[in-house]
């Protein structure tokens, strides 16, 4: 009984690190922020981090502003877990696309956080009323999107900012690591 308990204390502990571990290695915990630098956590997002940050909503919006719900707290929480545990899926199996584009629950996030910023110009210099992205999908109306491609940062491709200055996390690797495997 004493062997199996000790057993059961040492694989916990060996989980419970190693998922630690895990997470550190994966800077989880940044997304916890409204750090727009944690989405350049993956590479791939270095482009569109590169043109949001030379664009208008560089100055004032995070990524978080437009990309997840701002209803209320845990409304924002649910869906950043969600989408962020859809990402991580699709990029550990490599299944994302040369341009990265949003799914219909995403954009239609994206379009209500357009309207909620911009409404007094929705309404009061534009008379554009208020059309959501169900609608736009329907063809009455248009998304956001469909007259403003590039006002948040570019979609265009991954290869639009090549030369960006992008500020990569450092490499979670040990000094000793990186050591050792650069002498063979």
């Amino acid at each position: 009984m004493k062997v199996k308990k000790t057993f059961m204390i040492i694989a916990l502990g060996v989980l419970v690190g190693g998922g630690g571990l895990f997470l550190y290695l994966l800077r989880a915990h940044t997304y916890l922020t409204d750090d727009p630098a944690a989405c350049v956590n993956c590479h791939i997002m270095g482009p569109y981090y590169a043109t949001w940050f030379h664009s208008s909503h560089g100055r004032d919006a995070t990524c978080n502003d437009c990309h997840v719900p701002q209803e209320n707290f845990l409304k924002k929480w649910a869906f950043k877990g969600k989408d962020g545990t859809r990402h991580i899926a699709v990029f550990v199996t490599r299944g994302e696309k040369q341009v990265l584009r949003a799914n219909d629950q995403s954009a239609q996030v994206i379009m209500n956080n357009c309207i909620r910023c911009h409404t007094q110009l929705n309404t009061e210099f534009v008379s554009a009323g208020r059309v959501d992205f169900m609608m736009s999908k329907v063809g009455e109306g248009k998304a956001c999107w469909d007259c403003h491609r590039n006002s948040g940062h570019s979609q265009s491709s991954l290869s639009t900012s090549p030369d960006a200055l992008v500020p990569y996390p450092d490499s979670p690797t040990p000094q000793w690591l990186r050591n050792m495997i650069n002498k063979k």
